[in-house]
């Protein structure tokens, strides 16, 4: 057997080895990189959060309360009071009766969806879903069945054929509210009815819409008036919240269900309660005032650089080389934009992507907007 040295050499030929680049200083809008300093537009830290003084008091605070860490999982010894809380906050903030915080995003995803669905069920699941979807369809043992991007005619086709053959069947439909690496929002209304007509259930990631979208930040459901209307509505807290972090907030049945089922909620340590203390305060600051105009900030920097439906904008150059020299390009004239290849998106549609933060001055958007079209990347 080869060993590891040869698949570098052909990640490197197609130019897709990808190598870990730290800062050398905190995150935030403004970074240094190669002791250079560049403004950041490559950081999901769509309201500015990451450093904002009250979620670092909040930690600290956490700490000194309970300490750096959990030391025991959920259902041992690990749960602590803002963990509590926490969920008792997002389950109000989502209109569910539960909510469930998990260490992170991608472990929501894992634990949540095989607990959901098994062998004997199914997964609708929109193709440009995020990796951590894709993963745990798989490993839900479902059978798993991909509908063509925000397609509702070939998502409604395939719910009719399921239901028609599997009349008992567990049905659930995945798909995600704005997506990572296109900025585009889904159907959500079509879909919410799509699954209601045909007894599905529907997991809604709103990862990239919670803190952004809504009057309140609680995403594209909140927007729509249809948070009523979702069997589950999946999120993370190291986006716009600014921590890190995942939760799942659905009706109190089946987050008891997920209690006892979720494999990465019950055999992984408890999330530090620091940092469940500090999310709270995220929350309170997303849902505040202070948190509306940090979204109209972040809405006006977006406009800045054209129409798009959220601060997630790409520049598809189609090829590796072509999205790695436009990177490139941008760095020398001090901005950070990463070049996002496959397997992050398919074969062929390379490309920048850009993420706004309310956090970022005017003129910081201003310049990247021509040095964008310095390299023919305009919009």
């Amino acid at each position: 057997m080869s060993g590891p040295l040869g698949e570098l050499r052909e990640l490197e030929a197609a130019g897709l080895l990808r190598s870990l680049r730290p800062l050398d200083s905190p995150a935030g809008p403004r970074v240094i990189r190669d002791g250079r300093e560049c403004w950041n537009f490559s950081s999901n830290d769509y309201l500015g959060l990451a450093r904002h003084p009250a979620l670092e008091g909040a930690l600290v605070e956490g700490v000194r309360q309970y300490g750096a860490g959990s030391a025991a999982s959920r259902l041992v010894c690990g749960t602590l009071p803002p963990h509590r809380l926490l969920e008792d906050k997002l389950a109000e903030a989502k209109q569910t009766q539960a909510a469930l915080s998990f260490s992170s995003g991608f472990a929501t995803a894992l634990g949540a969806i095989p607990a959901i669905v098994g062998k004997d069920g199914f997964v609708l699941l929109d193709k440009l879903s995020h990796a951590c979807l894709v993963d745990a369809a798989r490993l839900s043992g479902a059978t798993l069945r991909v509908f063509p991007h925000n397609d509702t005619d070939k998502l409604e086709r395939l719910l009719v054929s399921v239901r028609s053959k599997h009349a008992a069947a567990r049905i659930l439909v995945v798909t995600e509210s704005v997506f990572s690496m296109d900025g585009d929002l889904c159907p959500l209304r079509r879909i919410v009815e799509l699954t209601e007509s045909h007894g599905a259930l529907l997991l809604l990631d709103e990862a990239h819409g919670f803190g952004v979208l809504g009057e309140s930040g609680m995403g594209l459901a909140e927007r729509e008036g249809l948070q009523g209307r979702i069997t589950f509505q999946m999120g993370t807290l190291s986006k716009a919240a600014g921590l890190s972090g995942g939760y799942l907030a659905a009706s109190r049945e089946w987050i008891d269900l997920l209690i006892n089922r979720a494999r990465s909620f019950i055999y992984s340590t408890a999330p530090p309660p620091a940092l469940a203390h500090a999310a709270i305060t995220a929350l309170d600051i997303i849902r505040s005032e202070e948190g509306r105009g940090r979204r109209r900030l972040l809405e006006e920097n977006t406009c800045l650089l054209g129409e798009f439906p959220s601060p997630i904008i790409p520049r598809l150059l189609g090829s590796n080389e072509a999205a790695l020299a436009a990177s490139s390009a941008l760095a020398e004239s001090g901005f950070i934009v990463p070049a996002i290849r496959y397997p992050t998106v398919p074969r062929g549609s390379a490309r920048l992507r850009i993420s706004v933060s309310a956090a970022h001055p005017r003129e910081a958007v201003l310049g990247l907007q021509a040095a964008l079209k310095s390299i023919g990347n305009g919009s």
